[in-house]
């Protein structure tokens, strides 16, 4: 019989519902029951698509006898992370600091008014030689709520107490506060600078070892680096070979789908050969930005190349009919026998490979490593899941493979991309990984920033700004009340069993927030509807009075009025997403540059509000760090005045896209509504006007603006003229 589960809409609780545990929804049925039976919470926390969630519910919640101890002495209850970060940022951060570790599954024990005393990541069924087993666990807890209470209790307020007084140590400066901002923020860039040399790995790109994660936010950091030296100088030609070092190794590794296009979350080893298999929305979004943003520091196209596999592989499997994106694509998938098993998607035996290629699985062995009795090594394959397996990893460059075939290299080019076509095709008759089908706000938005700047810099751009102005209307038609402003976290499509589906009853969160407004900043820049920017300002508006920090600056991850956190958060690492006030602080410099107003001072506080932090350690917030630019540096602006739609108006856009240098803010004057809205913010704007009638582009700082220029040659030589305080290389 389903448990309460199947009454939720969760792709993650409802892989639960049909459990022998008697799991209950985060909320207060399930804290009433914890106080009325005086028993402690057990807290399960993961995601649809995280294959340890899926071990642990296999070994433990599937299983009848560890599901009644369970039941007799806890009340169960799980949280999708996805759909609650808050509520998981909570816990993990009480993990992290008792044990020091974290990851999903994360499994916490709570008193019933939600201290945490007691939490682990994933248990195993039975005692193994370093780690008890999930039933040893619960019968020693169950004990100790009944004989040890008090010392539990004491557990859970020392606890708290110890992650807040954490958290005011990790907030206070280790700084005088008379140094002034540009100082100090200098010394914070180049610490982060030297901290991303020192750990950078220069045998296989990316930084550090096993296991290796992509981490955008350090790479889009670097960038920013590099633009703002200048890449002829020897600082940013380092920090331009660290971004595109790590970014070919990825590209080559077996973290790459060669086959299917896009990235896997992160690699078990430090090659960036054998991948933990999931793909997220998210990743996707970020990784892809990096490749554009190296192709516009580099010329090289590869990084575009890069780009387009990334955007193909999101359009064709992660893009729900409604224009926007799903949130991921599970490691697991079933095997020839049936079996879930994670990679089985992904991998091939050698023996498949030559019935499927035939004479041409040479060429497609050669370059990427194939093997017969497969070629992930036992040691990089503990469960025994690969063997036999082979991942596809590039293991030379194509010249030698060419020359190792007598080839000439275009034509094994050529003859590559049509071998991995026709293995995509094969692979369509596989069993796909599970999909979890929910659309989330935060992801999205970082998509939308993607596909926007894919637009401004790729030469088929039209077709990533019409999928970017598609998700962008889902978010705005579906997931937003627009009398209140108020951003939805999640939306999934109705099912026959739930026919009602549509938007969650959940607010979205901060990040929610600061991704979405990023993303309508970008699309502006894209596009220049002026209905984006409106949109951002509102939004941002509803973000400051949730979020919003009155005292201290900076933003909260969850709003004040939920009274199941027992700790209100903010975020100060830039992980696999960034944190909310790392994204604010650029989207309110950049509102401030565009519309006047205390957007700009609000950033700068934002930015003030973790100097604790980055003092400290500033590699942990190179999202953050970004924003630097533009807190220490007056407004600079490109105005492209004219019709947005002429051809010599998008000559000019796309000149400014493909600039690398320091930040500018770009605006249309189009002598219509856009124009008029944004004078009534920004005055000086009111009176440019293209003259003769024909589009042209000013220079602007400090509002004040040099001679227009109508030629894209003419505007480049501006942009990268020494006069320029913000000149571009």
């Amino acid at each position: 019989m389903p448990n309460a589960l199947a009454a939720e809409k969760s792709p993650y609780l409802l892989q639960h519902a049909d459990q022998p545990v008697e799991w209950l929804p985060w909320g207060e049925a399930a804290f009433a029951r914890a106080r009325a039976e005086d028993r402690p919470i057990f807290l399960s926390i993961g995601y649809s698509t995280c294959h340890w969630c899926h071990v642990m519910a296999h070994e433990s919640f599937d299983d009848p006898e560890i599901a009644a101890a369970l039941n007799a002495g806890f009340i169960p209850v799980k949280v999708d992370r996805e759909e609650r970060p808050d509520v998981d940022k909570v816990y993990m951060t009480y993990v992290q600091a008792a044990t020091g570790r974290g990851g999903w599954p994360l499994s916490v024990w709570l008193t019933p008014d939600l201290k945490p005393f007691y939490g682990g990541t994933y248990f195993p069924p039975k005692d193994l030689p370093a780690r008890p087993g999930f039933p040893r666990v619960l019968a020693a807890l169950s004990k100790g709520w009944q004989q040890e209470r008090a010392s539990l209790l004491a557990e859970g307020d020392r606890a708290l107490k110890a992650i807040r007084d954490q958290i005011a140590a990790d907030a206070a400066s280790t700084e005088g506060e008379d140094k002034p901002l540009f100082e100090r923020a200098g010394t914070a860039f180049d610490a982060a600078f030297r901290h991303a040399v020192e750990t950078f790995d220069p045998e296989h790109g990316g930084f550090g070892g096993a296991p290796k994660f992509p981490r955008p936010a350090q790479l889009a950091f670097l960038l920013r680096a590099a633009a703002l030296q200048g890449p002829a100088t020897a600082a940013g030609a380092e920090a331009l070979r660290l971004v595109t070092a790590t970014l070919q190794a990825m590209a080559r590794g077996g973290i790459h789908d060669h086959v299917g296009g896009g990235y896997h979350r992160y690699a078990v080893d430090g090659a960036w050969f054998v991948p933990h298999f999931e793909k997220m929305l998210y990743d996707q979004a970020q990784i892809a930005v990096v490749c554009l943003e190296a192709r516009r520091a580099t010329g090289d196209e590869r990084y575009g190349w890069m780009a387009r596999d990334i955007l193909g592989y999101v359009e064709r499997d992660l893009t729900s009919p409604g224009g926007a994106c799903f949130t991921a694509e599970d490691a697991d998938s079933a095997d020839a026998e049936g079996h879930l098993t994670e990679g089985a998607f992904y991998l091939w035996s050698a023996a498949q490979l030559r019935r499927l290629l035939g004479p041409d699985f040479p060429l497609l062995a050669a370059h990427f490593g194939v093997q017969n009795e497969g070629n992930v090594p036992a040691e990089l394959d503990p469960q025994g899941e690969f063997r036999g397996g082979n991942l596809l990893a590039q293991v030379r460059p194509l010249t030698q493979t060419a020359a190792q075939l007598q080839l000439d290299p275009a034509a094994a080019n050529d003859r590559l991309i049509e071998l991995l076509d026709r293995l995509r095709a094969a692979r369509r008759d596989r069993p796909r990984p599970h999909l979890d089908d929910k659309i989330l706000a935060g992801p999205n938005g970082l998509m939308i920033s993607a596909l926007a700047l894919a637009s401004r810099t790729l030469d088929d751009g039209e077709q990533y700004l019409a999928a970017a102005e598609r998700i962008a209307e889902f978010l705005r038609r579906e997931m937003h009340d627009d009398a209140t402003a108020t951003l939805y976290r999640v939306w999934r499509a109705p099912a026959p069993a739930d026919p009602c589906g549509g938007r969650g009853s959940t607010p979205a969160f901060a990040e929610d927030y600061a991704a979405v407004i990023q993303g309508l900043l970008d699309l502006y820049e894209a596009g220049f509807e002026i209905r984006w920017l409106q949109w951002a300002e509102r939004l941002q508006a509803r973000m400051d009075r949730l979020f919003w920090d009155e005292a201290a600056g900076g933003y909260f991850n969850s709003a004040a009025d939920d009274p199941s956190l027992v700790l209100r958060l903010k975020e100060d690492y830039d992980g696999a997403e960034p944190a909310p006030s790392s994204l604010a602080a650029l989207n309110l410099l950049r509102l401030g540059a565009l519309l006047g107003g205390d957007f700009r001072e609000r950033g700068r506080r934002t930015i003030e509000a973790f100097r604790g932090r980055w003092e400290r350690a500033p590699h942990a917030v190179p999202q953050l760090l970004c924003a630097f630019e533009l807190a220490l540096e007056a407004p600079r602006h490109v105005v492209l005045a004219g019709d947005p739609a002429s051809p010599e108006f998008k000559a000019l856009a796309t000149e400014v896209a493909g600039s690398f240098g320091p930040r500018r803010i770009v605006l249309a004057a189009d002598g219509g509504e856009g124009q008029r809205w944004l004078a009534q913010r920004s005055p000086w704007l009111a009176d440019l006007r293209p003259p003769g009638g024909r589009a042209a582009a000013f220079v602007c700082d400090e509002q004040s603006c040099l001679p227009p220029v109508e030629s894209p040659a003419a505007l480049r030589t501006l942009l990268a003229s020494p006069a320029d305080p913000g000149g571009a290389s």
